[in-house]
């Protein structure tokens, strides 16, 4: 007869099936006939002790400001005004308040578990010899037995503050991991042609002026031969992270550099793109998105520094080294009334790396 005690190698097998057999005698069974023997296992708290209790509000207290935190974290990344903004930059705080809010959550939850572990749940020391053998189908019911065991040893269920403050804690923790990405899809890339449309485009039949970061409007004067210039579209917000595919480099050609320009542009079907020996070209690069903006007059080439990419102006920017395999994309300009550059449309082709695009 069974008398609920452990048994050890070489003893007969029991009975799994055995309703009189707790589910720690069918745990140390199951380690029995793996050949694992639980030579000490102890509890490190007395059940329903003041210890006990006061170790379960530790745990929770972890959780609760691991829950906090990532609260914290989703209601800056969210609501915090942190978007660039002329002559005065972006919100300094924005970035280390999200450092700081996803470290202490981070901190909270690695305690919280640490603590449990190390304070609450039983100490048990095994020994396994290696071996072979087919698995018996026994050893499913003994399987199912040691999970359900398991989570016993946990003490969600006699300690159900720590069940409930894991929760708090962990599903604000999911919802930061996920903030990003759900964030990144909110806004569908397909309406409205969004995927072609820039802050250049024009609003009310009115053309968009180029203006500087300071929203000075730009005229051809104001840019030597061979020099260039970084442009934004003359709206509101057309300096701010709303329109982050907008920046644009304005280049004053030299003469023969121009004509050139001119005659492949035609070749492109770009023809009257450029307004007299002035080009402007999107500086974000095809390849990954980063700012081509290194400018070489000498030999006409735009430069990425995040991979090195070269993008030749004087051949509607077509890429001749590195990864990027697109031109960037060119904004057709003229003058208005006033003698300022404006954009005579918006760009005709994505601005950006479109390959999501392309069959």
């Amino acid at each position: 007869m069974h008398t609920g005690q452990p048994t050890r190698p070489g003893q007969e097998p029991i009975d799994v099936n055995d309703p009189g057999l707790s589910r720690f005698d069918i745990v140390r069974e199951g380690a029995r006939r793996d050949d694992i023997e639980i030579v000490h296992y102890e509890e490190q708290v007395v059940p329903g002790s003041r210890a006990e209790r006061r170790l379960v509000r530790t745990v929770a207290g972890f959780f609760l400001i691991t829950g906090l935190a990532a609260t914290a974290f989703l209601a800056i990344y969210i609501w915090w005004p942190w978007e660039y903004q002329p002559g005065r930059g972006g919100d300094k705080m924005f970035t280390p308040l999200l450092g700081a809010t996803l470290g202490i959550a981070l901190l909270g939850v690695g305690f919280g578990i640490l603590t449990w572990g190390k304070k609450l749940l039983p100490k048990e020391v095994s020994i396994q010899d290696r071996h072979e053998g087919a698995v018996p189908a026994e050893d499913r019911v003994i399987t199912s037995q040691t999970m359900l065991y398991m989570a016993d040893e946990l003490g969600v269920r006699r300690r159900p503050l720590l069940g409930m403050s894991l929760l708090a804690g962990l599903v604000p923790v999911g919802a930061v991991a996920a903030a990003p990405l759900v964030g990144g899809l909110i806004s569908d890339p397909h309406k409205n042609n969004q995927m072609m449309t820039t802050g250049f485009a024009p609003q009310d039949g009115r053309k968009i002026r180029l203006v500087r970061e300071d929203g000075r409007p730009i005229r051809p004067a104001d840019i030597s031969a061979g020099g260039q210039i970084t442009v934004f579209p003359g709206i509101e917000h057309g300096v701010s992270n709303r329109h982050a595919d907008s920046p644009t480099l304005l280049i004053h050609l030299r003469d023969a550099d121009a004509e050139e320009s001119r005659r492949n542009n035609e070749r492109q079907g770009h023809g009257g793109y450029m307004w007299g020996n002035f080009a402007a070209y999107s500086k974000v690069c095809t390849h990954a998105g980063c700012p081509a903006s290194l400018y070489e007059q000498q030999t006409n080439r735009l430069l990425c520094p995040c991979h090195q990419s070269q993008f030749l102006i004087t051949d509607n920017a077509k890429p001749i080294f590195g990864p990027a395999s697109r031109r960037l994309p060119q904004l057709p300009i003229e003058v208005d009334a006033e003698g300022y550059f404006v954009a005579k449309s918006d760009y005709t082709e994505a601005v950006g790396p479109d390959f999501w695009e392309r069959p």
